[in-house]
């Protein structure tokens, strides 16, 4: 062969390779690219186009105790679903999935439906750093929903049940020591709402307030490396008063001759430093500590080193804020709740957490973000975080961001045996469960305060949610009060109350209540829920085929702000009274309920944050008061008033049942011996009602008849009273809605201050 012949040869193999290099890089994005995808035509965020399998939830999924030896095991894993009776392994798994999203969203590139009846199971491989030789293997799972069991190189490591909580094994005698190869496989059944299980909203048949089901894992997977010796726990527990923080540690494998360097720092100035023999409760001083407020979000960095014999054992990062949460009464009496021993108004959306795109799960830490950010900008302090248990990360953000949290426990019941497990507002009994339920309930609720106590933000327990799953009430909250008794108690929001907890809290739809303080027990009273303003807007929809729902729709963003800001006004003469707390239903749309302040895809944002600030801010500013009574209404005892009904003239009390279509007037006089700036109206009416004050029109609205008695902010009109006599006149029209009999417990009253 001539040389010429040669390097022609040599070319042509050359070309070859680079053709097949080429061929096999464009086979390998191809099969990425079309392995994954976001499935369904569902409205999505603008975040989840920037998912990708490589970039999925990357961040460091434990604030409060950082290491920097850790693996992320989220993206694309292996998948199957067989029959929930199947107890063999899958030998093939052709189909992927994009973990940490539940293989119902979109997110996961799978979006199928999951029955009670299947089983789904996970298979990824990974690797171990070499140098983590000698050291204990820690795989940890943010979320699972509901119950699972886990294998390392087919070697079964152990099982989970209950689908909010992380949880996590030791699996160092399970990793194999001359391979890189690992293999992780876990399977997961969710019987949803076929049980009697803390589900939260999920439902397999979804409509109004219930939500697409969630069901394998949705928080991120990760594997760290410790040494034998190491710290699992770490709670920081300030005294404002005494200018001092206790570290309370969780310690592994400790011989009591450890020591404990640690280092305090507010940005990068040492505030505090110093060496402890190993205890599980270490007190510092922090000199002149800027205590956590909504406005002066403070976190102090600790730094702390575990050392055995001049080595480092365990090193981790770690905050803390000063900031003290208690009910204590005001200058008049109120119980109400205190921030650093300083009364506080909280007020707040009620924060559901869901994503179209990802369900449970955000389509990353920036969205997720982004929420909060948003409900800062428009002036509320708090968020009550809805039957859901976010990533740990959430909380770390409220902590920065200066937003007072609630965290509810996720309520659940079986849908076929709703009529027996969600008991209803006036049942004399609690919710007779089985002792499995229970044992698992506390469980749970044990899990998620050891999890969640860490952080700042949280103020407030929420144990049970209008009545789904509520059983012995008083023994629960006890259970949480004895296991937290530094944060507020919300014994049952909203419903069936049994006079325990710290809190009386009532919801109350759209309008504003509250239970007076006098009938409170001693307790704080809050306002639960209440708004649920409706407004849907058109190619931002879950489902426009279906019904859309709110408590109250409109059609136009200009009356959702009148209302709005109606609702707003009718708060503040309801905190000079005693209201401690108010959320706001809710912070976004999720699937068919169209009464978020914004759309479920969050790119509309149905009323300006600017003046949604603006309205709020006035809130925070109000001073108690103790109102006058102009005119009594039925609440403490029966009212005599004389009424025109249908045209015949009654002598009743009140409360008094109205049964049937019906027009109903009565005017009630009333003397005042000085000037008012401030008027409360209370109704208990159901129709469209016409309220005068010495023959001037002040109030013209739709009313329902709800559990409590709705209050009406009328003092811009209180410059029509007149020293002296006065006259209060109201009509109430009460017609058939929907083929159904209406009725009434006819009652009203006015305070003044």
């Amino acid at each position: 062969m001539t040389i010429d012949k040669i390097i022609q040869t040599m070319n042509n193999n050359i070309i070859l390779k680079m053709k097949l290099t080429l061929l096999s890089a464009f086979c390998l994005f191809a099969t990425t690219a079309m392995g994954w995808e976001i499935k369904g035509d569902k409205i999505k965020t603008e975040w989840a186009d920037k998912v990708t399998p490589e970039n999925v939830w990357q961040n460091y999924p434990r604030p409060q105790l950082k290491r920097a030896e850790w693996i992320n095991l989220n993206g694309l894993w292996k998948y199957a679903v067989t029959n929930i009776l199947e107890t063999e392994k899958p030998t093939n798994f052709n189909d992927e999935i994009l973990v940490p999203f539940a293989i119902e969203s979109a997110l996961s590139g799978v979006a199928k439906t999951f029955t009670p009846n299947d089983k789904l199971w996970y298979q990824r491989e990974f690797t171990l750093n070499p140098k983590w030789k000698g050291k204990q293997i820690i795989l940890h799972f943010g979320a699972v929903d509901y119950e699972c069991e886990v294998w390392i190189n087919d070697k079964s490591v152990g099982t989970h049940r209950g689908g909010n909580n992380p949880f996590s094994f030791d699996i160092t005698k399970y990793v194999k020591k001359n391979s890189e190869i690992q293999t992780i496989m876990l399977s997961v059944t969710d019987p949803t709402d076929k049980e009697s299980i803390s589900r939260g909203k999920q439902q397999l048949n979804q409509f109004g307030i219930w939500y697409t089901p969630v069901s394998g894992i949705w928080k991120t997977v990760w594997v760290e490396a410790v040494n034998p010796a190491h710290i699992d726990k770490l709670i920081p527990e300030p005294d404002i008063m005494q200018s001092s923080v206790t570290l309370n540690f969780n310690f592994v494998n400790i011989k009591g001759d450890e020591q404990l360097n640690i280092k305090i720092t507010d940005h990068d100035k040492t505030i505090a430093s110093g060496k402890y023999r190993v205890a599980n409760k270490i007190t510092i001083n922090i000199p002149n500590p800027l205590l956590w407020t909504p406005e002066t979000p403070k976190l102090y960095t600790l730094d702390i080193e575990l050392i055995k014999n001049n080595t480092i054992t365990d090193r981790v990062d770690s905050y803390f804020a000063m900031r003290e949460v208690s009910s204590q009464k005001d200058e008049n009496g109120y119980n109400r709740i205190f921030l650093n021993n300083k009364p506080i108004f909280q007020y707040g959306t009620l924060d559901q957490g869901w994503w179209p795109d990802g369900l449970l799960t955000p389509p990353s830490a920036e969205a997720m973000l982004w929420d909060m950010v948003q409900l800062k900008n428009m002036g509320f302090n708090t968020i009550r975080k809805h039957i859901k248990v976010e990533p740990a990360l959430y909380y770390y953000y409220a902590d920065s961001l200066g937003l007072m949290l609630w965290q509810d426990m996720p309520s659940g019941f079986a849908t076929a045996r709703k009529e027996t497990e969600q008991i209803r507002p006036f049942d004399e009994k609690d919710w007779e469960a089985p002792e499995k339920y229970v044992s698992q309930w506390v469980m749970e609720i044990n899990e998620m305060i050891d999890e969640l106590r860490f952080f700042p933000c949280i103020t407030t327990w929420v144990v049970f949610n209008e009545g789904w799953g509520q059983h012995n009430t008083k023994e629960m909250v006890g259970i949480v009060k004895q296991k937290d008794p530094k944060r507020i108690i919300n014994g049952t929001s909203g419903w069936t109350d049994r006079n325990v907890g710290d809190m009386l809290d009532i919801h109350n739809y759209p309008l504003t209540s509250m239970i007076k303080p006098v009938y409170t027990n001693d307790r704080i009273s809050v306002l639960g829920e209440f708004g649920g303003l409706g407004l849907p807007v058109e190619n931002h929809l879950w489902n426009s085929d279906m019904g859309n729902w709110g408590y109250k729709n409109f059609d136009g963003s200009t009356t959702l702000i009148n209302d709005y800001t109606h609702l707003v006004s009718d708060l503040e003469t309801l905190i000079a009274q005693g209201l401690s707390a108010a959320i706001y239903t809710q912070t976004t749309d999720v699937e068919t309920e169209v009464n978020g302040l914004i759309s479920y895809d969050r790119k509309v944002i149905k009323i300006p944050p600017t003046l949604l600030h603006i309205l709020h801010a006035r809130l925070y500013k109000i001073s108690s008061t103790k109102p006058e009574t102009l005119i009594a209404d039925g609440q403490q005892e029966k009212q005599s008033r004389t009424i025109i009904l249908n045209g015949t003239l009654q002598d009743i009390q009140t409360p008094y049942k109205i049964k049937g279509e019906a027009q109903v007037v009565c005017k009630q006089d009333f003397t005042i011996e000085k000037v008012y700036q401030n008027l409360s109206l209370w109704l208990n009416v159901n129709g469209f009602t016409k309220i005068r004050i010495n023959d001037i029109p002040v109030f013209e609205q739709q009313v329902r008849n709800t559990r409590q008695y709705n209050q009406i902010n009328l003092s811009d009109y209180s410059r029509f009273l007149c020293l002296g006599k006065n006259t209060f006149e109201i009509e109430v029209t009460m017609a058939s809605q929907g083929g159904q009999q209406p009725s009434m417990n006819l009652d009203f009253g006015l305070t003044a201050f």
